[in-house]
């Protein structure tokens, strides 16, 4: 089967890794090319704030930050994953930059 399927980037506090995985799972199922996270920083990849003092970004924070950007260029629309409403700062940065590129936004909650 050959089609022209949808990209869409999954966005959220990567403490939703259960929601993240299951969001993936379910809109792959429904014909969506999906871009996720690398690492889940806030679920136990420790190598995300590797070095991190209270209000600094390591380079590796910074350097994802900025690659979740390139994956948001790369979709046709961006997937928030805000169980019980939450979204922080990063990805409010992400549903900002969606916005400004005519990216569609969709929501968990």
């Amino acid at each position: 089967m050959v089609g022209n399927y949808p990209v869409i980037t999954l966005c959220g506090s990567t403490r939703f890794k259960d929601e993240f995985m299951e969001a993936q799972k379910r809109l792959t199922l429904e014909g969506n090319i999906v871009i996720s996270v690398g690492l889940f920083g806030h679920s136990g990849d420790q190598e995300v704030w590797e070095n991190m003092d209270e209000g600094t970004l390591t380079k590796t924070k910074e350097m994802l930050d900025d690659m979740h950007k390139r994956k948001i260029d790369m979709a046709d629309s961006i997937y928030v994953i805000n169980v019980g409403g939450y979204i922080g700062e990063s990805t409010k940065s992400e549903i900002e930059y969606a916005k400004a590129h005519g990216k569609t936004i969709e929501y968990l909650e």
